[in-house]
């Protein structure tokens, strides 16, 4: 089986430095037309309606979705742009770039198109004969390769880009004029397509840091409209990959226009140590050798970045099995054999690129300099460059299009991350998540309402399924409270959501009101879990889990945990399931058992679906070809909430 180094270049973004064979020459697999059946379930006579709007239901959206204007989509198969990617997201029937129809099940509420700063529409300016393209040379020479439109030349165009940007010698790409136009066309699609109360298209555009390959990527999502946007082309990180730098034009375009921007970190778990490391980035890119963090720099850093992408397509961020022994959820779509080029990924870097464990050193921090600089909210996003948010496992369209639906092997087995020669580190297309989902408690469908949401930490994440998660902490709730006719006007008015802080001055213990239901089209819940990090007496940080509720009649020990598995009813032969098992809804009133009144602490919910096929298996059911091994024949989504913190003062 070949090793498309294209999608090595892909997914691992050839803006952040990744090496690789600059004589290689990338192939796409071909397109594979499906006439038997529709590959996406919902194209048939399905007329999706969204559930109706209201201040006591999540708002669910991607905020990281890539189209043709991304460089390393555009150039490698995706032919979709911005309005079409709207045009899907709104529940419209789309032709995938590689032939096949495609619709969600229900349409999202809100979309951030998020494509890369870093040579911004290039891809479009060449497939359209732009004269500005035409007349630089390396612009010809790309030109006359896309325009023969063979997975050869399409391969050999990708790989030319990808060089000469590696090399500097790249016009287009260190051109920051080309972005000018693309950029406000993106501007315009999302305004055509903005309906406040309907539907939501935020402007966005993901700043693509890369230092030595090691990802510190970030979406930027602005508040505002085009009055605001249009003042200036999305940030490089060409110019400076330091976050700080990317925060420092965020603060001065706020400055300049009264408008209000955040910054959306992902992929930790690829940083290679650097995402929520204890330093600053240093100039020789390695993380233990730059400045500690200091208040100033916690400060500016929950101020631009209240939220982490905590689940994506890229693997699962929350936690590891490494650092969570006792957590038998922890290993979930696991991303960590290696992904760049340069340097091999260590058990030493772990600690420095997962959710939970920057939550807890969180805690130190503030300890020892007064600020948090890890107190962020949970969402998921899909990070696909398809222009497709497709999260649903029976109707995924792969991180990138020429991936997209095949009876080609090339669908599971070509390498997306990892070192070409050694077969330890690399990462398949099979291990690919469909995921994940921003769940957003806001009381409108508009930019201002959701950004609010956003920014107060009124979120959740989830792997791609809509359940509904709700939770409040207070002192005073009582059992009775879950089944208040005004529960929510009540846990407001005594408590705190997702996302906000507890304070205690008199010694109380917490006590937690949980409320959580399926995808009204998805799978039952096996169990809802309070995640607990606290700082004890001698400064070091502590986990427990406790599971809160579960369903099925099963006992919760004494421990605070249920060992009985929920079961599983997935049919591999017929990709399918049943909700025999499970509960449509669990509910739970939660008081900390161990509660110390003195120490700093935070607490999450994760939800747990039951079983259901994972998207290999649907492909392997749809297509007839063989399951790779070592593939989860099924999988429980999951949903994380943003934290509650718990301070005693």
């Amino acid at each position: 089986m070949k090793n498309f180094v294209l999608l090595i270049s892909t997914i691992c973004l050839f803006l952040s430095g990744c090496s690789q064979d600059p004589g290689a020459g990338a192939t796409a697999p071909e397109v594979i037309e499906i006439a038997e059946a529709e590959y996406s379930p919902y194209v048939g006579d399905y007329d999706p309606e969204p559930l109706p709007a209201n201040e006591n239901r999540p708002l669910f959206g991607d905020t990281h979705l890539h189209t043709s204007y991304s460089v390393d989509a555009g150039m490698v198969g995706n032919v979709l742009d911005p309005p079409d990617a709207y045009r899907y997201a709104r529940g419209e029937v789309i032709t995938a770039s590689n032939g096949v129809r495609t619709r969600l099940k229900r349409p999202l509420d809100f979309l951030v198109v998020a494509d890369h700063a870093e040579a911004l529409g290039v891809a479009p300016m060449i497939r359209r004969s732009d004269p500005s393209i035409l007349e630089d040379p390396l612009g010809k020479q790309l030109h006359a390769l896309v325009m023969e439109d063979t997975t050869e030349s399409l391969g050999e165009a990708f790989n030319l880009f990808t060089r000469t940007k590696n090399e500097g010698t790249n016009s287009l790409a260190s051109n920051m004029e080309f972005p000018i136009v693309p950029w406000e066309e993106i501007i315009d699609a999302a305004e055509a397509n903005n309906e406040p109360g309907k539907f939501t298209a935020f402007i966005g555009f993901e700043w693509t840091s890369g230092p030595g390959g090691n990802n510190l990527h970030r979406v930027v999502v602005f508040r505002d409209g085009k009055d605001v946007a249009n003042t200036r082309i999305p940030l490089s990180s060409d110019l400076n990959p330091d976050p700080e730098y990317l925060w420092d034009w965020m603060e001065q375009l706020e400055n300049d226009t009264g408008g209000r921007l955040l910054a959306i970190p992902h992929n930790g778990n690829v940083s290679n140590g650097l995402m929520f490391s204890d330093n600053r980035l240093d100039p020789s890119y390695l993380f233990t050798q730059g400045k500690s963090i200091d208040a100033e720099y916690a400060e500016r850093r929950m101020r631009f970045e209240p939220l982490y992408e905590v689940t994506q397509m890229k693997g699962d961020g929350e936690a590891h099995p490494l650092l969570s022994t006792t957590d038998e959820f922890a290993d979930f779509e696991t991303w960590d054999q290696g992904f760049n080029n340069m340097t091999l990924h260590t058990e030493d870097m772990i600690p420095y690129e997962y959710a939970r464990e920057a939550l807890k050193r969180g805690l130190v921090h503030e300890k020892n300099i007064g600020i948090n600089p890890f107190k962020f909210g949970m969402i998921g996003s899909t990070d696909a460059h398809t222009s497709l948010s497709t999260t649903g496992e029976d109707n995924f369209f792969g991180k990138v299009s020429v991936l997209e639906p095949s009876n080609k092997h090339e669908r599971f087995y070509e390498v997306v991350g990892g070192r070409i020669l050694e077969e330890a580190t690399k990462t398949y297309a099979w291990q690919t998540s469909a995921s994940g989902l921003a769940a957003v408690w806001a009381k409108k469908n508009t930019r201002e309402s959701i950004f609010e949401a956003m920014e107060r930490k009124e979120v959740y994440a989830t792997t791609g399924t809509r359940m509904r998660v709700r939770v409040f902490a207070g002192f005073d709730f009582q059992a009775d409270d879950l089944s208040r006719d005004d529960f929510v006007d009540y846990a407001y008015s005594n408590g705190v959501p997702m996302g906000a802080d507890l304070r205690n001055t008199n010694g109380a213990t917490p006590k937690f009101l949980i409320r959580a239901a399926k995808d009204p089209d998805g799978a039952n819940l096996d169990r809802v879990q309070i995640i607990k990090g606290w700082l004890d007496t001698n400064g070091e940080t502590q986990e427990r889990i406790y599971d809160v509720a579960v369903s099925d009649g099963r006992s919760i020990e004494a421990d605070g945990r249920s060992t009985a598995p929920v079961g599983n009813t997935v049919n591999v032969a017929d990709a399918s399931y049943t909700n025999t098992i499970g509960d449509p809804m669990l509910t739970s009133f939660w008081e900390d058992p161990e509660f110390d009144p003195s120490l700093n602490a935070f607490y999450y919910v994760r939800v747990i679906e039951i079983p259901t096929p994972r998207w290999t298996t649907y492909d392997v059911k749809f297509f007839g070809v063989e399951l790779p091994e070592g593939a989860p024949l099924s999988i429980q989504e999951r949903a994380y909430t943003s934290p509650i913190w718990y301070s005693p003062k």
